[in-house]
């Protein structure tokens, strides 16, 4: 697994697209020295208090509309000028790390995490802080790539603690392979309203492999993996439905999910769509 330190977007990497081909190969890409700014108001922000009852502040980019705050009026307002404004800088990098996607990219929800990864008490199955691959159970991304942007912006500059698997994708699959259910679509679910979209049977393959890792203590514990440290003011970029990862510890970050069509890909055989295809030898979508 390829950890990938760029100095800035104007680099011989970035330049080359030995970048891109690092990212599509599994690996990570991380700017230690490209800081997102906060404007000098928003600094009262950075307080938890500001959240409702979810972990993070959300941004939908189909409505606009602000989630997970308790915040109202001038300060809500406030808030949402921010995280936007965190969107626009994801947008503008993964136009110069990766302009061979511009056209493709879809941009999807935006978080802003002002609370401490260690404080969240959750089930395994929602606890970020083990090992996994991201898949959506509401959001189907119907085989599509789950390409993140990420900006540590800690005030007091605490780095943001990751744990990433050593194995690949395919790797990681076929250990599971014998415990996946029978991939299946899930038209009802959208009919019902419980999903966004159609769930394809490639999102439920997707969505075992994710709960069969975190609910796995004994792979928890003994799969290969090794710690990366994000500093105050450094961004990253990572396929987390590829990359095996946990947030282990950490305040304050930004994020925001993009979704790639796998034909926009430079080299399809990548994707986890054409990886489980392989193993399964049918098509998932």
């Amino acid at each position: 697994m390829e950890i990938l330190e760029l100095a800035d977007l104007d680099c011989a990497e970035v330049a080359s697209g030995c970048a891109l081909k690092a990212l599509e190969s599994g690996g990570l890409i991380v700017f230690p020295r490209l800081p997102f700014e906060l404007e000098a108001d928003e600094a009262r922000f950075l307080d938890p208090a500001i959240l409702s009852d979810s972990k993070n502040v959300s941004l939908d980019p189909a409505s606009g509309a602000l989630g997970g705050t308790r915040l109202s009026g001038e300060a809500a307002e406030a808030l949402g000028v921010m995280v936007r404004r965190f969107s626009r800088r994801a947008e503008c990098l993964l136009a110069a790390l990766t302009p061979q996607y511009s056209r493709a990219l879809q941009r999807r929800r935006t978080s802003f995490r002002p609370g401490a990864v260690e404080a969240r008490a959750l089930s395994k199955r929602k606890d970020d802080r083990r090992l996994h691959v991201d898949a959506f159970p509401a959001n189907p991304v119907q085989g599509r790539r789950i390409l993140r942007v990420f900006a540590n912006v800690n005030p007091n500059g605490q780095d943001r603690l990751w744990e990433v698997g050593e194995e690949n994708f395919e790797t990681f699959a076929s250990r599971f392979a014998g415990r996946l259910h029978a991939p299946h679509g899930g038209w009802l679910l959208e009919k019902l309203g419980v999903t966004k979209g159609r769930r394809t049977a490639y999102d439920q393959t997707m969505l075992d492999l994710h709960d069969l890792a975190k609910l796995d203590d004994s792979y928890q514990s003994r799969a290969a993996k090794r710690p990366v440290r994000f500093p105050a003011g450094a961004m990253w970029v990572v396929y987390t439905d590829s990359v095996l990862h946990a947030a282990l510890a950490g305040q304050h970050a930004f994020e925001q999910t993009f979704l790639l069509p796998v034909e926009a890909m430079q080299d399809q055989a990548k994707a986890p769509l054409r990886v489980l295809e392989r193993m399964m030898g049918r098509s998932l979508v």
